[in-house]
């Protein structure tokens, strides 16, 4: 099998992508912190049991026919969701708190590199059981 058809490469590369997109979408909190009515925004959370079962789904699809296949994101795993409570709202009615922002980005920036050395390590073992490791 290969290394791109695993279960775990397919789920480190939606968790890196949603994370990517969570930094995208941060940053633009963080550069309309100053415009009148704006809100908030953060990404609805990866759920992890979803990503496995689209991730089993489409193992058993791509087993069945014999095709190869390209991971595919849910529609819905990216969806953009406004802040409804926020605890702080500025009297031009702007409900970005660069504090909390600046601390989700460290959160996304520490996911990021958690998942990259998940990642490596996984590539690493993929490499030695197959005898290829350092080449």
């Amino acid at each position: 099998m290969p290394l791109q058809d695993t279960a775990l490469f397919l789920m480190t590369g939606d968790r890196m992508r949603w994370l990517t997109q969570r930094q995208r979408v941060l940053a633009q909190n963080i550069a309309n912190a100053n415009t009148p009515g704006y809100q908030a925004q953060d990404l609805r959370a990866l759920d992890f049991r979803d990503a496995l079962r689209e991730t089993q789904s489409n193992l058993r699809l791509a087993s069945a026919d014999g095709n190869s296949f390209n991971a595919k994101t849910a529609a819905n795993a990216y969806k953009v969701q406004d802040n409804r409570y926020p605890y702080e709202v500025t009297p031009d009615d702007n409900a970005v708190i660069m504090e909390e922002q600046v601390m989700k980005l460290g959160q996304t920036q520490a996911d990021y590199q958690l998942t990259t050395r998940i990642f490596r390590k996984y590539t690493d073992l993929y490499k030695a059981a197959l005898g290829t490791n350092g080449q």
